[in-house]
């Protein structure tokens, strides 16, 4: 399948009500509205595809952005692209999800996210710290770079009550992330978190909640989860 038969077939899926949705939470438009349950099966018949992937990116359609997301071969992609990838990355769901799960997945998911969190650009932040954080819950621990790591812990409690609205709840996903994927620094978060304490979030009128990290981390713990990396961040 080409990008022009995908793009018809989103748009068959497009749902308006959907779309009112998405919008609420920060998608930009073009976008048909399409529920992610819907572009699963196409992800499965699809599996990878890298060419593809770059095609329906290069859209400009949110749908068809997250969808190319689903589908990227991660190792394929070059620095060039995936800098490409977040300067485009104007929707919510594309910044905090798609072009971090496709730059943790790649060679250069680290660099560029470290370079990410420095930017001016609220989007572009979001995409870098959501980037560390699928690093930290794919990575075995001996992969990581424990005391880069515990630095980046107190440059969130230094900067997150001053950071942008969304870099203050991708923050919080990191401190989260680490907590809990990190077994070395699960102590150090929790102690992170308490010296933080609230943090505020404007979710736009939503239902969406910013987790409590501390609650987050403790709850992992009961249940034995800690050090437990994911397979996947893509969903």
């Amino acid at each position: 399948m080409d990008a022009n038969e995908i793009m018809t077939e989103l748009q068959l899926l497009g749902n308006e009500n959907i779309k009112k949705i998405l919008l609420k939470h920060g998608v930009k438009e073009p976008l048909f509205g399409v529920k992610i349950e819907h572009l699963k099966p196409i992800q499965n018949r699809i599996k990878k595809d890298y060419r593809l992937a770059k095609d329906l990116y290069a859209t400009g359609n949110a749908d068809a952005m997250y969808l190319a997301g689903l589908i990227a071969d991660d190792e394929q992609m070059t620095k060039a692209e995936l800098q490409t990838w977040v300067k485009q990355a104007i929707s919510n769901n594309i910044s905090g999800y798609t072009v971090p799960w496709v730059a943790a997945g790649s060679r250069y998911g680290y660099e560029l996210a470290m370079e990410w969190i420095e930017s001016p650009e609220e989007y572009i932040a979001v995409a870098g710290w959501s980037t560390l954080s699928n690093i930290v819950s794919l990575k075995p621990d001996n992969e990581l770079d424990i005391p880069a790591l515990k630095e980046l812990l107190q440059k969130v409690a230094q900067n997150i009550h001053t950071a942008d609205n969304r870099v203050r709840q991708t923050m919080n996903g990191f401190l989260i992330a680490v907590g809990t994927y990190v077994t070395a620094l699960t102590d150090e978060a929790i102690a992170t978190a308490k010296k933080i304490g609230t943090i505020t979030v404007d979710m736009n009128g939503t239902a969406c909640k910013v987790p409590g990290a501390i609650d987050y981390i403790k709850k992992a713990q009961d249940k034995g989860s800690i050090g437990k990396k994911k397979k996947t961040v893509k969903c």
